[in-house]
């Protein structure tokens, strides 16, 4: 039997999201730059899902800039703010994705001075610490709202409350919150907010960057000016229109038993484990968690075999054999980090799959200890 516990990753569609893409893809065949009807048709399309998603997040239907997921959106307003601007300080959580850390590292290599601040133990940044970094030539402040990793809830508000204060624009990377958290953009009142569909039952390959009125972007391929002239590129109807019809679909906090049971059974039969975050304020549905002794690859590839799909790290990078970088930025040492394995629920997940991957976690422990001749 397989079980897909790796929806941080991606979650499965939706129902709802696969109609709606199916639909737009058969009733709106034009491009939607076309002024005939199809053109109109599948422009139509795309201006209603704008205003749904804006409802949902608590924004002007304007401040939608469809994309074509997170990546792309964190790319478009950290390029939009660093290059119209004299090299500068940028602030950043230690703990961001590396759609926000490598598009920094470029900057970095522009004459920008990267500030990577850590959090404390429990995963969590200090506001404090984010605010504290920002000085007077400070160009841009990026901050996460919920790690992709562990799942630990970020002091956003604060920290956006003193950019807003200071003048300082502000990129909040909510892709692992939209669905999992009540988000209002006006509220929140930043600059920038990044959204991906396929992580709440939408279609793969499509997102939006939330841009505050007044904020202009520069577009990272000039090409048509689609978007109002802020994203250039034929808009992907069927994805939109998904991505649209997945929003409130799933309750995420339906799976914080699970979660619980998860951690508790483990820890009961493994004492050893640690859990990552747990004293911290997280999401629902996300367990990250470390083995000593054990390889989180390699513990992956032993429940890959066994029919669990989980993950070691963030599905961006897992090519890569490298340590988590959340994990070491907590001050864990490189072999704990890479003992790492996350876990993540959602649709069709029950009690007996949490049951289930515990005794299975504890049979390839078992067995990968007795190939080490370790007792």
């Amino acid at each position: 039997m397989k079980r897909y516990l790796d929806c941080n990753a991606t979650c499965p569609p939706v129902q709802q999201a696969l109609e709606a893409s199916a639909r737009a893809a058969v009733e709106a065949v034009g491009n939607p730059s076309s002024l005939h009807w199809a053109g109109r048709a599948a422009r139509r399309i795309i201006d209603d899902a704008r205003d749904t998603l804006a409802a949902y997040v608590g924004c002007e239907s304007g401040s939608v800039v469809f994309t074509s997921g997170g990546t792309e959106a964190n790319n478009i307003a950290i390029h939009s703010v660093l290059s119209g601007v004299e090299s500068g300080r940028v602030i950043c959580t230690a703990i961001e994705h590396p759609a926000v850390l490598q598009p920094l590292q470029r900057a970095s290599e522009h004459g920008f001075e990267i500030v990577s601040v850590r959090p404390d133990a429990h995963g969590v940044v200090s506001a404090e610490a984010m605010i504290d970094a920002i000085t007077d030539d400070t160009r841009m402040v990026c901050m996460m709202l919920v790690n992709n990793e562990s799942g630990a809830i970020q002091p956003v508000q604060q920290v956006a409350d003193y950019c807003r204060d200071r003048g300082v624009p502000i990129l909040v990377d909510a892709v692992q919150g939209l669905g999992k958290l009540s988000l209002d953009f006006k509220s929140v009142n930043v600059d920038f907010m990044s959204l991906s569909a396929h992580k709440i039952g939408g279609p793969k390959g499509v997102g939006a960057l939330l841009v505050k009125r007044g904020v202009k972007l520069q577009e990272l391929s000039p090409g048509g000016g689609q978007e109002r002239k802020r994203r250039s590129g034929t808009e992907n109807v069927p994805g939109i229109a998904g991505f649209s019809a997945a929003l409130g679909q799933i309750d995420f906090s339906q799976f914080a038993p699970v979660r619980d049971a998860f951690e508790q059974q483990l820890a009961d039969k493994i004492p050893e484990v640690s859990i990552v975050s747990k004293d911290a304020t997280r999401t629902a549905n996300t367990s990250l968690f470390m083995l000593p002794g054990m390889d989180g690859e390699t513990l992956l590839m032993q429940l890959d075999l066994a029919g669990f799909a989980v993950a070691s790290g963030s599905a961006c990078s897992s090519g890569k054999r490298e340590a988590s970088h959340v994990l070491l930025a907590m001050g864990l040492n490189d072999t704990a980090a890479r003992s790492s394995v996350r876990v993540s629920f959602g649709p069709g997940n029950s009690m007996d799959d949490a049951e289930a991957l515990v005794n299975a976690l504890v049979t390839v422990r078992q067995r990968l200890r007795a190939m080490a001749g370790i007792r």
